[in-house]
């Protein structure tokens, strides 16, 4: 509230640090919860439109100061899993594709759904640094950061796709990413057939 009510550069740089610890934050509760994952999720049918917007909110004012443009279409399908696992699986990617933008380009998200005759696949790409073909297969390791995670400006902690991926495992869906150096990520969330319903 201090903080709204008196916005200036000094104000924005603290909220801006606040998120950051909020995020870290939420990322070691759900590292220390994803052991007992079955004993904290509610399965429904959700929109992928709904949880895509939320994820997108909660990560609005990141968004915004890179100047992050977010392209989101084909998402009226809904599909059955737990929607406060499926948003903290999209905020671990959502902000690592701002993390590893690249410098003096327009940063664009794409976020967008397929669907087929066995599953409904979740796209997230974005048009960043991209990632080295020799360390793609690596990128789920627990602590793995990489070499764009040593980069002194990014301060990688090598645990949200390890732990994107421990969550997608419990919650039976597949988890894929593609990137090229230079050129950008595509991370793929693919539902299975009895887990979404059309819209």
């Amino acid at each position: 509230m201090i903080i709204e009510n008196n916005k200036n550069i000094v104000t924005k740089s603290i909220d801006e640090e606040l998120n950051k610890i909020e995020n870290y934050t939420e990322q070691a509760l759900f590292y220390a919860r994803s052991n007992t994952v079955e004993k904290d999720y509610y399965i429904k049918k959700i929109k992928l439109k709904d949880i895509v917007n939320e994820s997108i909110k909660k990560n609005k004012n990141a968004l915004i100061q890179e100047k992050t443009t977010v392209n989101i279409h084909d998402l009226d399908v809904s599909v059955n899993t737990d929607s406060k696992w499926i948003i903290f699986i999209l905020n671990q990617i959502i902000q690592n594709s701002i993390k590893y933008k690249k410098q003096n380009t327009n940063s664009e998200i794409e976020i967008f759904s397929m669907q087929g005759k066995e599953n409904v696949i979740l796209y997230i790409k974005d048009n960043g640094i991209g990632i080295k073909k020799g360390e793609i297969t690596r990128v789920f390791e627990k602590g793995f950061t990489g070499t764009n995670g040593r980069l002194s400006n990014k301060k990688s902690t090598g645990i949200g796709l390890y732990l994107c991926k421990k969550l997608c495992n419990k919650l039976g869906i597949a988890i894929e990413l593609n990137s090229i150096e230079n050129e950008g990520t595509e991370v793929r969330l693919v539902f299975p057939q009895n887990s979404y319903t059309n819209f």
